[in-house]
């Protein structure tokens, strides 16, 4: 279905993307909560959400949506229509709640399909290809995403797998947020090589005195300004423990705590 006629199922005016509402989607995924955007929404899809904020718009950029419905009327008043153009995601806005959005949209099955183009579509064999290393600053939430969008960018340029992108991406955005809520400061080191791609995310904070209690889903110690923001359902860890092929995570309390993933192209 082309977002245009999500747009005119939902009788929505357009915030940002209007030249690209030919757009095709193949799912619609509905949640207020941005770490369940990650977890569960799948790349092609349009997010229904009532978060007017620019923390909706990063999240489905991350995970590789085509587009933002804000429900109920809500506009985003940030720098949310920018941050879509610049990252050409259709934002639209409808008077509709959500259940009654999610009823007018008929949406058909498809069936997904491998692209056999993607096998060739890697970097070719080398050294190492990118080092980067990026600055969080924590409680900035004006920036939050920001460094994860920089590394999906750089990704995508070099030419790495959509679906790889969106893992690495996805873990990223997880860890920076982690940053932002809870520690004063954190760096993002980006490691990319034709086979791996190391990630690492070191942060000066409170640290986790369980590691384990904090792998479980819905274990969280989000205030509620934070679930304000759609962050703080506990999914934060588990989901980067699901989208990378290895986690590694050494935590001291009272001063930090790091992260170490790798995705194996």
């Amino acid at each position: 279905m082309e977002l245009r006629g999500i747009k005119e199922a939902l009788e929505a005016s357009v915030i940002a993307g209007a030249d690209w509402l030919d757009g095709e989607v193949e799912h619609v995924y509905a949640s207020d909560l941005m770490s369940d955007v990650l977890a569960f929404g799948e790349p092609n899809s349009v997010l229904l959400t009532g978060l007017a904020a620019q923390q909706a718009v990063i999240s489905a950029h991350m995970a590789a949506f085509k587009g933002v419905v804000f429900v109920r009327g809500k506009r985003p008043k940030d720098t949310s229509e920018q941050y879509a153009l610049d990252n050409h995601l259709v934002l639209l806005s409808s008077t509709l709640d959500m259940y009654d959005a999610c009823i007018r949209i008929e949406f058909p099955q498809r069936q997904a399909c491998a692209d056999p183009a993607d096998a060739d579509h890697g970097p070719k064999a080398g050294a190492i290809l990118l080092q980067r290393e990026f600055v969080i600053r924590g409680g900035d939430f004006a920036e939050a995403g920001l460094v994860s969008t920089e590394v999906k960018s750089l990704l995508k340029k070099i030419g790495f797998n959509p679906g790889l992108v969106r893992r690495v991406a996805i873990c990223t955005y997880e860890g920076e947020m982690n940053v932002v809520m809870h520690a004063r400061r954190g760096k993002v080191s980006l490691t990319v090589a034709p086979d791996v791609i190391s990630v690492g995310i070191d942060d000066e904070g409170k640290g986790i005195p369980d590691v384990g209690l904090a792998m479980e889903q819905g274990f969280t110690t989000a205030t509620e300004e934070m679930r304000a923001m759609g962050f703080g359902s506990g999914m934060g860890l588990p989901n980067i423990k699901n989208n990378s092929d290895e986690l590694k995570i050494a935590s001291e309390v009272d001063k930090g705590t790091t992260l170490r993933m790798k995705f194996l192209t």
